[in-house]
């Protein structure tokens, strides 16, 4: 019996030791999702600057973009997109983690699976960072050569990684599915409240239509608009609302075996 004593403190050093761990995850989960609130009001402020929503028809005016501010190019092909993804990986980690336990549990598995899947495809088509360097190459060439070799990969870079074209189609939409299961797993397991799950599935389905509208159909941008305005204001709110929820995890978690 003495000998056993060690072995149960163990066990319980050990469970103590897990149990921190997952709520700094809860919080970290909770900083992310602020974050990306933040993230979303700068690229609405960035909008109405000068410059922030006119549109760009041919890579040469993209490329005077960057040349005259490349911070905005940066933007307008996803750069705020990008710190956005990267926020998803842990807000929807945190989540799968507040679902550890439900019996719902494999299919908050399967959302941060198809929000991995869907920041990776992203990522592997973003091409902020490419035309900022074929900008650069254009504006340093010497012969008209050269010039009609770079503007050709900048309009293959841009039928690849131009916001909202069937270019980064799958990669937003994979998130936007992934958004829209998680809400559902909140909704029927009752960890966090029920407006924060329709605020997930209203908000992350109006910009999946939107996405699928702006990317596929044309004639339509008023309507694409509208959905994304709304969408883009509910999103934000089921950030706030799971970040709240996410916090209160952290100070009384829910038992993990």
């Amino acid at each position: 019996m003495i000998a056993t004593l060690p072995r149960k403190e163990n066990r319980m050093m050990h469970s103590e030791n897990g149990q921190t761990q997952w709520n700094n995850i809860y919080r970290l989960g909770g900083v992310a999702a602020v974050s990306a609130v933040l993230v979303g009001l700068a690229e609405i402020i960035i909008t109405f600057l000068p410059g922030g929503n006119v549109p760009r028809e041919t890579v040469l005016d993209w490329f005077k973009l960057f040349q005259e501010n490349w911070f905005l190019g940066l933007r307008n092909l996803g750069l705020l997109n990008i710190l956005l993804n990267t926020l998803a990986i842990v807000i929807f980690f945190a989540l799968y983690a507040a679902h550890k336990q439900d019996r719902h549990q494999p299919y908050a598995t399967l959302a941060m699976l198809f929000a991995l899947l869907g920041v990776g495809v992203f990522y592997a088509t973003n091409r902020a960072f490419a035309m900022l360097d074929l900008s650069n190459q254009y504006a340093t060439a010497t012969t008209d050569a050269q010039r009609v070799v770079i503007e050709a990969a900048g309009h293959a870079m841009l039928a690849v990684g131009k916001s909202h074209t069937p270019g980064t189609l799958l990669g937003f939409s994979l998130v936007e599915v992934a958004g829209m299961m998680i809400s559902i797993m909140m909704l029927r397991s009752g960890i966090f409240s029920r407006a924060t799950a329709y605020a997930g599935l209203l908000g992350f389905g109006f910009l999946l239509v939107f996405e699928f509208l702006s990317s596929l159909i044309s004639g339509l941008s008023a309507v694409a608009m509208t959905l994304a305005m709304f969408g883009g204001m509910l999103s934000m709110a089921w950030y706030l609302l799971t970040a709240r929820q996410l916090f209160k995890l952290g100070q009384h978690p829910i038992e993990h075996s």
